[in-house]
């Protein structure tokens, strides 16, 4: 079996790919596409950011963080349908009562 090289990356590059994971939302995978190297990589230095920057404390991963935008956004629409369809049944009583 061939030996595999190890490659080095510098401190400033592994905090650029952790930055985008955190700052930016972006996903491990997508990142890990951009940057050449495996997904447990990135995973691995976003982890190593956050205890370096103090930032252990976090309650939600990045993927919960994203989860919970999208249900956030579902949730204001819902209640904006929510909000309209009260208007219209309110309108119709009105109207033929």
């Amino acid at each position: 079996m061939a030996q595999r090289k190890s490659r080095k990356f510098s401190p400033e590059f592994r905090e650029s790919a952790a930055r985008e994971v955190l700052d930016k939302g972006r996903s491990f995978g997508d990142v890990a596409r951009d940057c050449g190297v495996t997904e447990q990589t990135i995973r691995n230095w976003v982890h190593a950011f956050r205890v370096e920057s103090g930032e252990t404390g976090s309650d939600l991963s990045t993927d919960e963080r994203s989860r919970f935008r999208v249900l956030e956004e579902e949730n204001r629409k819902l209640r904006e349908e929510n909000e309209f369809l009260g208007k219209s049944v309110a309108f119709f009583a009105k109207k033929y009562l």
